[in-house]
């Protein structure tokens, strides 16, 4: 269980606080079950309710500095997505970044990539699923990174760039 004042991963939606663990008195719920309330740590100010045993949406603790340092060091080494048939594709982003895993959002992230370079390298264009999903990847992996390293978001790219060049 999470604690109030501890920030965490809320599925796909990006990293929240949690302001309070409460029983919720809305009618038809169960009023012996327990809630988080959660608002956002970036831009935004809805709050999320959702259930402290809710098994629909990965939740987890935010990445520690020195997890975000490894991963970094970490990340020559995560291989692309395996797509053999373009039908899924969709579904394996999909489930890659439903995963909430880090090395699962930076496969998603490398495999769009080179896959606009080569589809560029071809004359074509970046399709529209892929900048959707390399967008979100994109924002979910640094923003909690951003949050983890005290580096604002918008300078990730670079940050990750120069570490990545440094280690080779």
């Amino acid at each position: 269980m999470y604690e109030i004042g501890e920030r965490i991963v809320y599925g796909c939606q990006g990293v929240y606080q949690v302001q309070d663990i409460t029983h919720l008195d809305l009618g038809q719920s169960d009023s012996k079950r327990l809630y988080y309330v959660l608002i956002p740590v970036s831009a935004g100010t809805d709050k999320i309710y959702t259930p402290v045993d809710n098994q629909r949406v990965v939740m987890r603790r935010v990445i520690s500095k020195e997890d975000a340092e490894a991963l970094i060091r970490e990340l020559p080494e995560i291989a692309q997505l395996s797509v053999t048939n373009e039908r899924n594709r969709e579904q394996q982003y999909k489930d890659a970044l439903r995963s909430c895993d880090f090395r699962n959002w930076f496969s998603v992230i490398k495999t769009v990539y080179f896959r606009r370079k080569e589809r560029l390298r071809q004359g074509k264009k970046i399709t529209a699923l892929d900048e959707r999903y390399l967008r979100t990847a994109e924002n979910e992996a640094y923003a909690e990174l951003s949050l983890a390293l005290g580096i604002p978001k918008e300078d990730m790219v670079s940050y990750i760039k120069e570490k990545i060049e440094k280690a080779s």
